[in-house]
């Protein structure tokens, strides 16, 4: 038997996608009301977890391409490109997760040379309708920060988030009110709404993470149900949604007789939910938190997916910060080390092959 090199086993992104061809037919399981798409975030630079999540029955991909420094007339350009090299390696792009893809300082703020960014947003939205890219997520917070570590069952590591910790930082460099964060939104969105609905894309805003307010000493509005409605309500759309990053909402306090299964099930029903990030975390976004194994934490993650799925969601999930496991960079981009999520998207499968729920 020949020996197997490392280059042997990695291959080209042409070896992968010739791999992927001749693998067996997925297969798509019983449908109720909704359908995920399985992806994961991914680099094409990263040749075995390409070659690993292929070998997972997962072939769409969660990709954050940059345009920064890409002339506006070039994003459909640069945006086609990107999606011809997925599809070289076997993936489809089935959203882009790329907070701000162009600045949106001046939106933020509502200050001379937002109408400029809306120009720039309007363009890379226009590309991806383009490339037939369906979701975008994004956000205008500031947060996204972890206070420490945590060691989980057999030693693996997750990340940790104490507000007590969090309010000993210093001030940021810029600080907003919510009435000034909320209309700096409303303009935004009361205009980038119609581009989404000729350009076919979604366009999911992600909770601020973590969800609390004041964030070292700015207001922070996307940390609440209510906050979800009013961003609703701003633009009536099918393309005005939220990527329910399951972790943040899990997080959130709740107001009397609504809980995160009545959410989910609210805004799937209402067609609001764009993408899934499903995560679990133990503890509140205000006081002190952790992020768990997803078959370890306080959710009944089954229930949560039976709440898409029954409200009507049609659109991709993600497995999303998994704990670091034997022999991996724990302190390295936490929450996607490789193997955890190995764990997460076959125990996400069962799940939804357990209650019958469909996906590919």
């Amino acid at each position: 038997m020949a020996r197997m090199t490392r280059r042997s086993w990695t291959g080209t992104s042409a070896a992968i996608a010739a791999a992927a061809s001749i693998s067996s037919p997925r297969r798509v399981y019983g449908m109720r009301q909704g359908k995920f798409t399985i992806a994961h975030v991914l680099g094409l630079n990263q040749p075995e977890r390409l070659k690993l999540c292929l070998q997972m029955g997962v072939t769409h991909v969660v990709s954050s391409p940059s345009v920064r420094g890409v002339s506006r007339d070039q994003y459909a350009a640069a945006i086609r490109k990107h999606k011809e090299q997925w599809a070289e390696a076997g993936f489809e792009v089935a959203v882009h997760e790329t907070m701000t893809p162009v600045p949106a300082n001046n939106i933020r703020r509502g200050t001379p040379g937002r109408e400029e960014e809306l120009k720039n947003w309007s363009a890379y939205v226009e590309a991806m309708g383009q490339a037939g890219i369906p979701v975008l997520c994004y956000n205008f917070g500031q947060g996204g920060m972890r206070t420490g570590r945590i060691t989980l069952r057999g030693g693996a590591i997750s990340t940790v988030h104490d507000y007590a910790e969090t309010r000993k930082l210093p001030v940021l460099d810029e600080v907003y009110t919510e009435d000034q964060l909320w209309e700096g939104l409303a303009w935004f969105i009361e205009r980038i709404t119609p581009v989404c609905e000729k350009a076919k894309v979604k366009m999911g805003y992600h909770p601020n993470d973590p969800c609390v307010s004041p964030y070292r000493g700015s207001a922070q509005i996307m940390i609440s149900p209510a906050a979800y409605r009013r961003l609703f309500a701003i633009a009536d759309s099918p393309y005005n949604g939220v990527t329910f990053c399951q972790g943040n909402f899990a997080s959130m306090r709740y107001a009397p007789g609504e809980t995160m299964y009545s959410v989910a099930t609210e805004f799937a029903e209402r067609g609001k939910i764009q993408f899934v990030h499903f995560r679990d975390v133990d503890g509140k976004a205000d006081s002190h938190y952790y992020e768990t194994f997803h078959d370890n934490g306080p959710t009944d993650m089954a229930r949560m997916l039976e709440c898409y799925a029954r409200g009507g969601f049609v659109g991709p999930l993600r497995t999303d910060h998994a704990p670091a496991m034997a022999g991996e960079d724990s302190g390295h981009n936490a929450g996607y080390a490789m193997l955890g999520h190995i764990f997460a998207i076959g125990y996400t499968k069962g799940l939804m092959q357990a209650r019958n729920l469909a996906y590919d």
